[in-house]
Parts: structure tokens; C-alpha cells; sequence
């Protein structure tokens, strides 16, 4: 009786052992829901697609995105917040999800602390402060005296208040000790059509959204918000190289789920995402796209979403931006 006390004891230690683990043996079993808070066509929905039908190739399940766009991805990252913790959905959450909303809004129907685990980083682009081609300038340097010369003279294009693209402003203003006129469209496509046709004269631009335009030299590139010079416009200087050292601004995404996923089942996701990301076809779609592939896993993520907070918080609070 000893015997079989000792033996039934030790089967339901193994068992135990082995639990933590069994979500992510049979993880997936159906399909996972990736959840954009853009419309489709754009840049995050570009790689979202491109990165999620390469997840699909490994898991054996379909990705499906799921664009749900509206109040700058805080529909998409409420209806994330209050998904199911299983693995199923994904979302990519960029800057204004997981740093900039929390200074911006007084309320939120999320937290971006609390409510998402993160899996990892995808990719980022910088910002670029670009012009009209009918404006005449070809040169930062000019630009910038330009705008010193004339405070409030140009106006600036984004595709919203309390966007990358405006923080980006905000900042350039700051270091460079400029003042212009910011123009906040409802998105960025129209701003770009408008920076295109002149009615608008300049515009800070990320490339995923631009590059077409760029390339068919329907917008001029200036000046790069880059730590060095982007790979697709080596020509385009740096704030940096202009004498501003600290001005850095890029549109970035991460994958994040729900904060009640199980960790073996994150760790998977993880993994998964991190293979994804390494594969040389993915990483060239994405760069021909404008994008520029800086996978890091969930830890490395957590750290430079801190680094962010403290670093554009400060910044919001300073330019006294709010959005309520």
C-alpha cells in the first residue's frame, strides 16, 4: 500500500510538472486574430499582413487581421484589452497605444500597462520632415533658417494631434527653435494628397505611408528624424547631422495580447514572432515598403517602451498637448 501511495504521489508531481507547459504544446488549434487599429492598405496593415502570413506558414494556422480603425488604434486596443487571454489575439500596438495616450488622455478605455503582455518588436521608420515640390527648397539647412526667419510662416502637415508625426514636430520645433504652423489632418492620406497637389507646403512623413510618392519625386525629402541616414534616402541628412543630436522620431510597431495570456502560450508567440522576423524575404518586403526591420523579444520591448514613456511624456507635458 506504501508502494502504490509513493507511486500515485510521484505521477501527480510529473502531471503537475508538465501542466505549465501543455498550453503551448497544443497551442494553436485554430486561427489567431490579428488585430489592426488602421485602415487596410496602410502601413501598419502592410506589415501586419506581411508578418502574420509568415506566422501562419509556421504555426499551420491561419493569421487573419482584423482592421478596426478609429480614435488613433484606441477602439482596436480597448477590443484587444477585452479579448479572451488565450493566444488568439494579437495587436499591433505602436507609440500612441502603448506611450503616448496615457499623457495625451485623461481617460482611456484601456491601460497600456496592465491590459497587454508584450511579445516583441517588428519594425520602425523615422520620420521625415518633407515639402511641396512647387515650395523651392531642396536643402535642410535652408528650411530651417527659413522657418527661423518666419515664425508661424509654414505650415506643417500630420495625420493628427498626438501623433508620431506631430511629437516629432513638436520636438524638431524645440531643438531647432522654430515655430510653424501645425496643420492636423484626420490621417495621413489626405495630408499627403494635399502636400502633393501644394495646398499644403510641408509635411513630417513616415515612409511606409510615402514612399511611392517619394519615389516618383511627388514630395521632396529634407531632413531624416534619424540617429543615421535612412537606407532608401541616402541622400536626405539627418537632425543629427544638422547640429540637433537630440532629435530622434520613428513610427514603430509591436506585437502585444491580452495581459491574461498564459506565459508558455507568450513564450511561444514569442518565438514564433522572432522566427517570422528573420526571414530574409519578410525583411525585404518590409524594407522595400519603407520599413526597417528591428525585431526584439518581449523584454528588450519592455525596455524601450520605457525609455519611450519617459522620454515623450516629458515632451507632452512640456508643449502642454492634450487631446480631452
Amino acid at each position: 500500500m506504501r508502494f502504490w501511495k509513493a507511486l500515485s504521489a510521484a505521477l501527480s508531481v510529473t502531471a503537475l510538472s508538465i501542466v505549465p507547459n501543455a498550453g503551448a504544446q497544443s497551442f494553436p488549434v485554430k486561427s489567431v486574430r490579428w488585430v489592426v487599429g488602421y485602415p487596410a492598405g496602410g502601413g501598419t496593415d502592410f506589415l501586419a499582413r506581411t508578418v502574420g502570413a509568415k506566422l501562419s506558414q509556421q504555426i499551420g494556422q491561419p493569421v487573419l487581421v482584423d482592421n478596426r480603425p478609429g480614435a488613433g488604434a484606441i477602439i482596436a486596443s480597448e477590443n484587444t484589452a477585452r479579448s479572451p487571454g488565450d493566444g488568439y489575439t494579437v495587436f499591433s500596438a505602436d507609440n500612441g497605444v502603448l506611450v503616448y495616450n496615457a499623457a495625451l488622455y485623461k481617460k482611456l478605455p484601456y491601460d497600456a500597462e496592465k491590459d497587454f503582455a508584450m511579445l516583441g518588436l517588428m519594425g520602425r521608420s523615422p520620420l521625415v520632415l518633407t515639402a511641396a515640390p512647387g515650395l523651392g527648397f531642396s536643402d535642410a539647412k535652408a528650411l530651417i533658417t527659413a522657418l527661423k526667419q518666419s515664425p508661424d510662416k509654414y505650415s506643417v502637415a500630420t495625420p493628427g494631434t498626438g501623433s508620431p508625426h506631430h511629437l516629432a514636430l513638436e520636438l524638431l520645433q524645440r531643438e531647432a527653435g522654430f515655430t510653424a504652423l501645425h496643420v492636423p489632418y484626420k490621417g495621413g492620406a489626405q495630408a499627403l494628397q494635399d502636400l502633393m497637389g501644394g495646398q499644403v507646403p510641408l509635411m513630417m512623413l513616415d515612409l511606409p505611408s510615402g514612399i511611392s510618392a517619394v519615389k516618383a519625386n511627388k514630395v521632396v525629402p529634407l531632413l531624416a528624424m534619424s540617429a543615421e541616414r535612412i537606407p532608401q534616402l541616402p541622400n536626405v541628412p539627418t537632425a543629427r547631422e544638422l547640429g540637433f543630436a537630440g532629435v530622434e522620431a520613428y513610427t514603430w510597431q509591436g506585437l502585444v495580447v491580452p495581459a491574461a495570456t498564459p506565459k508558455d502560450v507568450q513564450a511561444r508567440l514569442g518565438a514564433e514572432l522572432q522566427k517570422a522576423m528573420a526571414d530574409s524575404g519578410v525583411r525585404q518586403k518590409l524594407y522595400d515598403a519603407g520599413w526597417e526591420a528591428r525585431p526584439a523579444d518581449a523584454q528588450q520591448m519592455t525596455r524601450h517602451v520605457e525609455a519611450e514613456r519617459k522620454k515623450w511624456h516629458a515632451l507632452i507635458k512640456a508643449r502642454d498637448i492634450k487631446l480631452d
